[in-house]
């Protein structure tokens, strides 16, 4: 198993296969938590502003892989785990089609034929979603720690996105930690501000 970008979300009938473009594959955020848990991991003295220059450089599929192993060092089983939870939710969806009795014989076999064509997608998609929550728990886990008041990071819809799971990620702790997310311009430049209100130390 690997980790590698598949696309957007599918949507499988037995008409066709259409995609979701709202809805895209989380491999495409991995290299932005990455970056942050790169930047945030280290030892902090108070009083003191880190500055951390982000590489704009996308990693390939192995350097992310390498990386992520360090904040999910289960990652072979989570992915293991996720591939066999997957399979058995495909068979699901084929059965399902097989004893639909609204569809036509001919019907049923086309949604049977486009979830088979989409299997090897929807698993991998899967994969990338289960070590992205992996990851960004990882950092949430971070920012809970560590002596973190804010981060700054550029307005960029990636970057939002992450910091949108980590404050969802940072809420369902058993002792939730508050945060705000505001968007501000400072020269010219549109940037987010990701504030860690309540840490529970």
């Amino acid at each position: 198993m690997e980790l590698k970008y598949v696309g957007p979300k599918p949507i499988i009938s037995h008409t066709g296969i259409e995609f979701d473009n709202n809805k895209e594959d989380k491999y495409l955020y991995l290299n932005i938590v990455v970056q942050l848990l790169k930047a945030l991991d280290h030892d902090y003295f108070d009083d003191k502003t880190y500055v951390y220059g982000a590489d704009t450089r996308r990693l390939s599929p192995s350097e992310l892989f390498s990386e992520l192993k360090k904040y999910c060092p289960n990652i072979n089983s989570l992915m293991e785990k996720e591939n066999h939870s997957v399979e058995d939710e495909i068979e699901h969806q084929i059965q399902r089609a097989h004893e639909n009795s609204v569809l036509k014989d001919a019907d049923k076999q086309t949604l049977e034929n486009n979830i088979k064509i989409m299997h090897d997608y929807l698993v991998q998609r899967s994969i990338n979603k289960t070590v992205y929550y992996c990851a960004v728990h990882a950092l949430a886990e971070l920012l809970k720690k560590g002596h973190i008041d804010h981060i700054i990071v550029p307005m960029y819809q990636n970057f939002f996105h992450v910091l949108h799971s980590v404050q969802g990620a940072l809420k369902t702790q058993k002792f939730p930690v508050e945060t705000n997310i505001d968007i501000y311009k400072e020269n010219s430049q549109l940037l987010v501000r990701f504030q860690v209100i309540n840490t529970h130390k």
